[in-house]
């Protein structure tokens, strides 16, 4: 662990600064600031519009720098003003810290130490939500919010909710947000890892005091329901946005498709079976008759079923535009089986499209149900035997261009 004095110096040689946003903890802030002063003196107090004593108890502390409003407005846009700060005054890091005393400054170091190792990394502060005096309510948010995240992202956090952290604001100083309040900790989080940007947790310690002494301004009702409704944005955009935007990307970089296809189908850690059912599935969810939902529904249940995700979206992506005249002939060819003297034949040309299904509505379903689960099996068979073979006669790609 590094000194109180190495720290300091660090923070000068990093450009690193602490943000503190405060609303009405004038019983608190004095310590809070008094803490964070043995480590470092880059300091950006953000006044929330609090209408105690926090004014006067900042004027004590004559060299901090001060952003201050009178209408209160958040904790999402106090700390969007303390990033906007920060970046003026030319700081390339910011750590966020919590002015209610939860939070203990002589974890500052173990931030600084990890941004000096891992430099373009976000680092979340993970707090141990199993001691005791936590409260149900911050342990059952923190395991709903760390869900969502990673169905959003792919990536397991243990604490999403921590507001302590490092942030990298150099690397996101393009972004835009439009959240303002609790929830905007879960939206920065978010944007960054669809950035590119690596999120990792930190072990810190936490404070919490007695119920008849904590002071929260967390509206249990109001503003759950915020978070709940910019998850479910978060969520729409992910699935029909981020994750299709990285499949296509990897597949159209001959190197990272590579990659992408030694790790997630002959390097990964799953059964056989698992890998081929996942191709299976993805064949499955790609053909059946929810078009426009396909991939979104594909993802959702590769995560409910704990399926090999990428080999899913591949597999659902056999409904990509130049596949739909087939799946649609051959929808109608296996529903013809089922109607019996009521069958349309159809010739396979240019003609068939989405108005040939309007048209024999009910043969197209019943044939696409059927191909959907016969292509489902069949592929998935050939995967499992095809996953044996590579097996016996291993198969190497190389990793270089």
């Amino acid at each position: 662990m590094i000194t109180p004095e190495t720290c300091r110096q660090k923070f000068d040689e990093l450009k690193a600064c602490v943000i503190i946003p405060t609303y009405n903890n004038a019983v608190t802030l004095a310590g809070v600031i008094n803490d964070v002063l043995l480590y470092t003196s880059h300091i950006i107090i953000v006044n929330d519009g609090s209408s105690d004593q926090t004014s006067e108890i900042l004027d004590l502390f004559p060299g901090l720098n001060r952003v201050e409003y009178k209408k209160n407005r958040g904790k999402g846009w106090a700390i969007r003003q303390g990033f906007a700060r920060a970046l003026s005054l030319g700081y390339q890091y910011a750590l966020t810290i919590d002015s209610d005393g939860q939070h203990f400054a002589k974890d500052l170091p173990v931030f600084i130490e990890a941004a000096e190792s891992k430099p373009d990394t976000l680092f979340v502060g993970a707090r141990n939500m199993n001691q005791p005096g936590i409260p149900g309510k911050s342990s059952f948010g923190n395991r709903f919010s760390n869900f969502w995240f990673k169905i959003e992202t792919g990536i397991k956090l243990p604490d999403t909710q921590s507001g302590y952290r490092l942030y990298p604001i150099s690397l996101m100083k393009g972004n835009r947000y439009f959240t303002k309040k609790y929830e905007f900790e879960i939206e920065v989080l978010v944007r960054a890892a669809w950035q590119g940007i690596k999120i990792e947790p930190l072990p810190v310690s936490v404070y919490y005091p007695k119920k008849e002494e904590r002071i929260s301004h967390f509206r249990p009702f109001r503003d759950f329901t915020r978070i709940s409704i910019l998850n479910t944005i978060l969520v729409l955009i992910a699935f029909f946005f981020i994750k299709p935007r990285k499949f296509f990307r990897t597949l159209f970089n001959r190197q990272k498709a590579k990659e992408f296809l030694l790790v997630n189908f002959i390097e990964a850690n799953q059964l056989d079976s698992v890998k081929a059912f996942s191709i299976g599935f993805g064949i499955f969810m790609g053909i059946i008759p929810i078009w426009g939902f396909q991939l979104v529904a594909a993802i959702f249940l590769a995560f409910v079923f704990r399926l090999n995700k990428a080999l899913v979206i591949i597999a659902a992506n056999i409904s990509i535009p130049p596949m739909i005249p087939l799946i649609i002939y051959g929808s109608y060819k296996m529903g013809g089986y089922w109607m019996g003297s009521q069958r349309t034949n159809i010739e396979f040309n240019s003609n068939i499209s989405l108005e040939s299904v309007r048209n024999h509505f009910t043969q197209y379903i019943y044939g696409s149900i059927t191909l959907a689960i016969f292509m489902g099996i069949l592929l998935g068979t050939i995967t499992y035997l095809l996953l044996k073979i590579l097996k016996r006669r291993p198969v190497s790609l190389s990793r270089a261009s």
